[in-house]
């Protein structure tokens, strides 16, 4: 079992936030945190609103398409409005199958909402959770969705187990970009789970023996939200899976230390758009690379010393 969290925060983003995982974290969230809710059925994000619904909360909600740009960037837009401090890449699509029995526009439209728009979201609105988590003293969060079909091929579900193992990936290696930075990230790898996605997808998946209750799903991710990496959600399924995410985290780190080493001693000059970054923001990566060498840090900020199993 987690410790439950001391730290809140101010306002969160969740998309995909209508039904499943994403609803369940809506719904375990504090009141004491205003949320940003996306999903492309406005009628249930009305209701879901209605019911978490409390006296000073802020709750807004956006219905749309995110696997457009029109979409992404309005949900771009509103999430820098208010300001958000919590970012959960929630939303997610797959369909069984062998891919060629698929119609080429459903397997583009896997990637467009389970890669690019956690990537898009992400790259655009971390600059200002960064910025704002330094001027407040406080520490911003980032929950990417994976699946635990990320770790291997899955015949018959290709398209989903790439795209989701990009967003493995992709927590694991920011994790270690951002370490000395006020913000924790957060894999997060379900197995089976009561949600509408297994029928959407082409089976049953709520009926499987073992599959988990999304808001404890949610609760648990929410809990190991800095302090670990990696969750794999449920406790025998993250024994089973230790094998596979403890050489992850090892090798993460060991390639943040090498390949960050290489950036530290690359000439100025020769940086990709240098001319356009500030002195403050020099400061600030000169800051972060004492951070990340071994000899600076401070066994209390090591994130060597979290979990990611």
């Amino acid at each position: 079992m987690f410790r439950a969290r001391t730290a809140t925060y101010r306002m969160a983003l969740i998309t995909g936030a209508s039904s499943g995982i994403g609803r369940a974290f809506a719904e375990a969230l504090p009141a004491s945190t205003g949320l940003l809710l996306v999903a492309r059925d406005a009628a249930r994000l009305d209701q879901v609103s209605a019911r978490l619904a409390s006296a000073g909360r802020t709750i807004a909600t956006l219905p749309a398409d995110l696997t457009a740009d029109q979409g992404r960037e309005a949900v771009i837009e509103r999430a820098r409005q208010v300001g958000v401090d919590l970012l959960i890449n929630n939303a997610g699509r797959g369909r069984l199958g062998r891919l060629l029995d698929h119609a080429p526009e459903e397997a583009r439209a896997t990637v467009e909402l389970n890669v690019v728009t956690p990537l898009v979201l992400t790259r655009a609105l971390l600059p200002g959770m960064l910025e704002q988590a330094r001027t407040e003293g406080r520490r911003a969060g980032l929950i990417i969705v994976s699946s635990s079909t990320a770790f291997a091929p899955v015949p018959y579900f290709a398209t989903y187990a790439a795209s989701k193992a990009f967003d493995l990936v992709l927590a694991e290696s920011l994790a270690e970009e951002l370490r000395g930075e006020p913000i924790d990230v957060l894999a997060l790898c379900p197995g089976a789970t009561r949600t509408e996605f297994g029928r959407r997808a082409g089976f049953a998946l709520e009926s499987f023996p073992g599959a988990a209750d999304p808001r404890a799903v949610a609760e648990e991710a929410l809990a190991a939200l800095g302090r670990r990496t990696v969750l794999v959600s449920g406790r025998l399924r993250r024994a089973a899976y230790a094998p596979l995410t403890l050489p992850r985290a090892i090798a993460a780190r060991g390639l943040g230390l090498a390949i960050g080493l290489l950036d530290r001693l690359q000439p100025t000059e020769d940086r990709p758009g240098d001319d356009d970054v500030s002195p403050a923001a020099r400061k600030r990566e000169a800051s972060r690379a004492r951070a990340r060498s071994p000899s600076r840090a401070t066994p209390g900020r090591r994130r060597a010393s979290r979990s990611s199993s």
